[in-house]
């Protein structure tokens, strides 16, 4: 061998056994590290950890059981006790954690971990109270989990402040047994609600359906569909066909980006059928218009789906039972594979920041909530979707609660089996938290809510006064109603993100 040859392999024999002694050393440490961080907690002398959250009913049920699991498990073992506390809706839990974070007067103590969407975790953040969880889990763990609901969670690189423990999206939900007599006398299939341009069509002819139910009774056809969460279709649709309406680039200092041509065709598709009386919103939710016959087909969260109607009241007199159908939320047309949106929700778990020992005791849960088995088993009786890649997966879904001999009811069943597919096979949207983004939200809801029932109201009147109905369903329905309505919109939305 010559000297080249000699000093080639010493210098290789060299850089791998560094490579390799750097290997050990770094698994050294992290090991090392995690044995400190486990050393911190003393089984007897536990720790107790307090949770907001604002699950109610069926769900409040099975997080307390769940709770209660853990306490007499894994926190014993690990000295850990884990306190729920339920604040009843979202809005209330939010305001309840941004009062004790400010300090208000009467308010609680701040909880050790708390559900949030991103918007309250980012304002929160942005006043340094919000732990980053990213230390607590490796790499391999993290990627367990779905990715845009990690990436979600992170707001500035290399931290993670929103942890997924359940998540929601969107199904359409068809009152079967009135769909079928509707379909069967007017040749239509469930292809026919792929699309929004499709189902206000569908809509229409629902409308003509019904209002020739009753030859003698002019004008009193029904509305065909609702939705729940408004913003949901503006924002998903926009961000659909053009891009966010928000450009958060810089969160502090967002900008509005309303493309018109695209807010036309949200507005088409939703807002004049609505003014038709094609669509509406007359209960708090779209499942109690279900409930009494104004609609038979709505969108709602996946884990709304449980409070879907098996029976139907007319005027407290006359009730008939019905089955339902759980469908993928429509697309718009060209865009059924291509760029195939659905919303992604559902609030995550936030650490207020405090110590090494209390923060690393709440990874601890977070880790063992979302365990798959564990998970799925929550969703399944939630309606919630489970959070990691692995679960889902809905033959395995089935299979585990078979194996545990739990029976999903089968409204959960179907709406798990379209929502999974859905996040499997789409692109998953959520907005991004920025300055104002609440207020920005409640901006758009009100102001697309509001007109719109104004404007029905009105039309319904001065046709009831004898004006004709075509003529005024054409004045509110022009371009010109439009260029008006979408001045409007800009004003309402540049005054709130601002």
């Amino acid at each position: 061998m010559n000297l080249k040859s000699k000093i080639l392999r010493n210098i290789c024999t060299l850089t791998a056994g560094t490579i390799i002694l750097s290997m050990f050393t770094a698994c050294g440490k992290n090991n090392s590290e995690e044995k400190r961080t486990e050393k911190l907690l003393d089984k007897d002398s536990p720790i107790t950890i307090t949770i907001w959250h604002y699950y109610n009913g069926v769900q409040q049920t099975k997080f307390d059981e769940m709770v209660m699991d853990f306490n007499n498990t894994l926190g014993a073992e690990k000295g850990i006790i884990i306190e729920a506390n339920t604040k009843n809706g979202v809005d209330e839990l939010a305001n309840n954690v941004v009062d004790a974070a400010n300090g208000e007067p009467g308010a609680d103590q701040l909880p050790d971990i708390f559900a949030c969407y991103s918007d309250t975790a980012y304002n929160l953040d942005k006043k340094g109270i919000i732990a980053d969880l990213k230390p607590y889990f490796t790499d391999e763990e993290l990627a367990e989990y779905v990715p845009s609901y990690i990436e979600e969670g992170i707001f500035s690189e290399d931290s993670l402040k929103i942890f997924p423990t359940a998540k929601s999206s969107e199904v359409l939900i068809i009152n079967e047994t009135d769909w079928n007599k509707f379909a069967d006398s007017e040749g239509l299939s469930y292809d026919d609600l792929k699309t929004w341009e499709s189902l206000a069509k569908v809509a229409e002819k629902y409308y003509n359906y019904t209002d020739a139910l009753t030859p003698d009774v002019e004008g009193d056809g029904k509305a065909f569909f609702g939705r729940d969460a408004l913003a949901n279709y503006f924002t998903v649709g926009a961000t659909q066909l053009f891009g966010e309406m928000v450009n958060s680039q810089d969160k502090d200092n967002p900008v509005l980006n309303l493309d018109k041509d695209t807010v036309k065709k949200l507005w088409d598709n939703y807002y004049v059928p609505y003014l038709k009386g094609y669509y509406t919103a007359e209960s708090l939710y779209r499942s109690d218009d279900e409930k009494i016959g104004t609609i038979i087909a709505l969108i709602g969260s996946t884990t709304g789906s449980a409070y879907c109607a098996n029976e139907v009241t007319i005027d407290d007199e006359y009730t008939y039972p019905i089955e339902n159908k759980v469908l993928p939320v429509p697309n718009f047309e060209g865009y059924e594979q291509d760029k195939s949106y659905v919303i992604q929700q559902g609030a995550g778990m936030s650490v207020i920041k405090s110590d090494k020992k209390t923060e690393y005791a709440c990874s601890i849960f977070l880790k063992w909530f979302t365990e798959t088995e564990r998970n799925v088993d929550f969703a399944t009786q939630s309606g919630y979707l489970p959070v990691k890649k692995e679960a889902n997966d809905f033959e395995k879904i089935t299979k585990l609660m078979e194996d545990k001999g739990i029976n999903i009811d089968p409204i959960i069943s179907d709406t798990l089996n379209v929502a999974i597919d859905e996040i499997n096979n789409r692109t998953l949207y959520c907005s991004t938290p920025f300055k104002n983004s609440p207020q920005f939200r409640t901006a758009l809801t009100n102001y697309v809510s509001n007109t719109a029932d104004e404007n029905r109201d009105t039309m319904i009147e001065r046709v009831e006064n004898g004006e004709d109905k075509q003529k005024i369903i054409e004045e509110y329905t022009n371009d010109k109603a439009f260029d008006e309505w979408f001045e409007g919109l800009t004003q309402q939305l540049e005054q709130a993100i601002n």
